[in-house]
């Protein structure tokens, strides 16, 4: 008899899921940054591909744009990145609105301009941003949606390169990537105007990455300011000592010009982007921001619409510090108490005596917060929702506005951006009108002895106008957001947001959960069950019946540290995304909703 144990039964191997072939890149508006030749993926085979999926509306693409020109230098010889731009908004389908952007955010690769979604529906991507990671033999490998994700991206190019160098399937030599004819200009995508006490005008020369300072006709430039301390310059706001503050955008800082020195110096920021779990309040030089656009000077501080986190800060120059103001990070369109209120990329600030008006980008809005600290909506509903429509506030639509201005009167003009128009809010009426069409994705205007002026940014220049005593007659036009609705079961709907932490890492719960999930509903009857904040990366959703459509609406964040035990000081990194899915309601949809927020294999 044998009394031995028996041998344990190994544990299967784990599966390995089956390679799925990358679906052809295809597009209407075709490629950009090609000298005109139109690629295929048989052009890109031997080649390690990073496809992103961005629009130019969205702060979270423009920083995966930055955080992948490392990757890009790096393994120039191996890798090809493609942007597939993906619109949200109708302008943004327009094909000379994507050749601008490609040049207005120095975009150093091939893009496929994508007007109907083609590719974005092939590859089943729910979000902006998303990476999708090709290797040299044509198959898609992986796939994450939001920021934060390069550090494991350059880990799989890494070993990609190792495996398909040794099965001699890995081609090196220069990429497909034609760089267009630059074209001379004196502004090249200004962002916003302030009048100096001169009567000259200052321009955030934002492509140019400086100051321009343009004599009073508001073209002939007397100087330039800055040129290799700033990136991608946006708001600029007067201080009481006549010094101006400048938002660094992409340097993420705070830095203020003093236009009698010409001398320049950095009051808030650190150059490193802010994350979830940084902080938010402290010694100015010591706290991140993340991409501020503009600045305005309201209550013996300086307020910064906080574009990258969805929130306004300040900045305090007497004690030299920051702290948040409004705004939970969460996307959206939610009044009420400032901590409480959510924004959507805030881009344009201009204060009154009693409120600080906001240009509140992604929801089309138009909004305020007064002297008690609450924030109010004037015009716009949310994410979804936009046009150009006149008449009441409660039924105008805008489409991302850029920039606001306060009047005289005690009205406010809106650079409506993709519009092509400037627009005018009463708060005495209760309406909305429009001054002037046929301007150029206007991001900002200044007031100029009764005239305006405004930042014509997609022409180069700032055109002077004569405020109109009547509105311009405009044919009402309504929009919604369109992207294929998922079709899913009332009642219980199971969610999973798919998180592998990358490549030799591991969760972070060193501090307690290392992951957060929200969920809310547009409109709110849709969930009778499963809204709200938790910790887990699933949740048990209840849709009701009698809701036959709306949208989903789920933010993800998961913190992932190098796994190294001998390492005391590992490096740490965060990854999260909000999604907006449109979903419709029917007896044969599905009852599970997968979101990969990173994943391999996808």
């Amino acid at each position: 008899m044998n009394d031995a144990a028996p041998a344990p039964i190994p544990a299967p191997a784990p599966r390995r899921p089956a390679r799925v072939r990358a679906p052809e890149l295809i597009g209407k508006g075709g490629w950009l940054n090609t000298g005109g030749k139109e690629l295929t993926l048989a052009d890109l085979r031997g080649k390690c591909v990073v496809v992103d999926f961005w629009t130019f509306c969205c702060v979270n693409c423009l920083h995966v744009l930055d955080e992948l020109r490392e990757l890009e230098e790096k393994h120039r010889d191996t890798l090809v990145i493609v942007g597939v731009h993906s619109p949200k908004f109708v302008h943004e389908a327009e094909h000379q609105a994507v050749v601008d952007a490609v040049e207005r955010y120095e975009v150093h690769h091939p893009v496929l301009d994508d007007p109907e979604l083609a590719t974005w529906k092939q590859y089943a991507v729910r979000a902006w941003p998303t990476l999708v990671v090709i290797d040299p033999e044509g198959y898609v490998v992986a796939q994450h949606a939001g920021e934060g994700h390069a550090n494991a991206i350059r880990t799989l190019v890494e070993e990609l390169e190792a495996e398909h160098g040794a099965k001699g399937t890995l081609r090196r030599g220069d990429g497909p990537y034609v760089a267009p004819e630059p074209v001379a200009t004196d502004l090249r995508f200004p962002g916003k105007a302030i009048l100096l006490p001169s009567g000259n005008l200052l321009v955030s020369d934002t492509t140019r990455h400086q100051l321009v300072e343009l004599a009073a006709d508001g073209e002939t430039v007397v100087r330039r300011i800055g040129e290799g301390v700033f990136r991608e310059p946006q708001g600029l706001a007067a201080l009481p000592d006549g010094r101006i503050v400048v938002a660094d955008t992409v340097n993420h800082s705070l830095r203020v010009f003093d236009p009698a020195t010409g001398t320049i110096e950095r009051v808030a920021g650190t150059g490193r982007q802010w994350w979830q779990g940084s902080a938010t309040s402290g010694p100015a030089l010591e706290v991140d921001l993340s991409s501020p656009w503009d600045v305005g000077w309201w209550q013996g501080r300086v307020w910064i619409a906080m574009a990258g986190v969805h929130q306004l800060w300040t900045y305090d120059p007497e004690s030299g510090t920051v702290e948040v103001a409004a705004g939970t990070t969460n996307e959206g369109l939610v009044d009420g108490p400032a901590a409480e209120a959510w924004f959507a990329q805030p881009s344009g600030l201009s204060a009154t005596e009693d409120r600080l008006w906001i240009a509140d980008a992604e929801t089309s809005a138009l909004r305020w917060i007064d002297r008690d600290g609450h924030v109010h909506t004037a015009v716009g509903t949310g994410l979804f929702d936009f046009g150009h429509r006149d008449g009441d506030a409660g039924q105008a639509l805008l489409q991302h506005p850029l920039g606001v201005t306060a009047l005289p009167d005690g009205s406010v003009a809106v650079s409506d951006t993709y519009n092509h128009a400037l627009r005018r809010y009463d708060p005495a009426t209760g309406e909305v009108t429009t001054l002037a069409t046929d301007l150029r994705e206007p991001s900002g205007a200044v007031l100029v002895d009764g005239d305006i002026v405004v930042v014509e940014s997609a022409r180069h220049r700032l055109t002077r106008l004569r405020l109109p005593e009547e509105a311009v007659q405009v044919d009402a036009v309504a929009h919604r957001t369109r992207r294929e609705a998922t079709e899913v079961a009332p009642g219980r709907l199971r969610l999973d947001v798919v998180f592998q932490a990358p490549t030799g890492q591991k969760l972070d719960d060193r501090y307690g959960p290392s992951t957060r999930l929200l969920v809310s509903s547009t409109p709110p009857e849709l969930l009778l069950g499963g809204e709200g904040t938790g910790t887990d990366l699933f949740r048990e959703l209840d849709l009701n019946p009698e809701v036959t459509e709306g949208v989903l609406h789920v933010s993800a964040m998961a913190a992932s540290c190098d796994d190294d035990p001998s390492n005391e000081y590992p490096a740490c990194h965060v990854h999260q995304q909000d999604w907006g899915v449109p979903v419709k309601v029917t007896e044969t949809g599905v009852t599970r909703l997968p979101l990969i927020l990173a994943g391999l294999d996808a």
